[in-house]
C-alpha cells in the first residue's frame, strides 16, 4: 500500500505534535511528591552552588569544542580530579551560572558520562 505524499506530510505534522506533547507531558510526571521538571531544575540548582564554591575548576560555553551547539543551550561543567562532569542547560538558565567563567568553546569532552556523577564528591 502506498502513502499519498500529501498524507506522510500530515502523518509527519501528527507525529511531530505527539512528541511535542508527550516532552510536555514527561515533564508533569511525578513520584508523588516532585516532577520531574522540578527534580531537574533542583539537579541544576545543586549543581550551580557546587560550580559557585569551586570557580577556579569551572567552566560555560555557548559552544562545544567543535564550535556546534544545541538550539537555545549552553554547556556547564567543572574539571575534577577524575575528569570532567557538565550538563547542557537552556539559555533562560544562564543566569544560575553567571559567576562560571565563560569560555568561547568547551573543553574537549572526556567522554564522562551520567554514572561519572560521583566525580563530584571528590572536590
Amino acid at each position: 500500500m502506498e502513502i499519498d505524499p500529501i498524507e506522510e506530510v500530515n502523518l509527519q505534522e501528527a507525529q511531530l505534535i505527539i512528541d511535542n506533547q508527550l516532552d510536555v507531558t514527561r515533564g508533569m510526571i511525578s513520584d508523588g511528591s516532585h516532577t520531574f521538571n522540578e527534580l531537574y531544575h533542583h539537579r541544576m540548582i545543586l549543581f550551580a552552588v557546587i560550580l559557585k564554591n569551586h570557580l577556579d575548576k569551572a567552566w560555560k560555553s555557548k559552544k562545544h569544542k567543535d564550535g556546534t551547539m544545541y538550539e537555545n543551550y549552553f554547556i556547564v561543567g567543572i574539571d575534577t580530579p577524575y575528569g570532567q562532569y557538565s550538563y547542557h542547560y537552556h539559555m533562560e538558565n544562564w543566569g544560575y551560572f553567571a559567576e562560571v567563567q565563560e569560555l568561547e568553546t568547551a573543553p574537549e569532552w572526556d567522554g564522562h558520562k551520567p554514572d561519572d556523577v560521583v566525580r563530584l564528591l571528590s572536590l
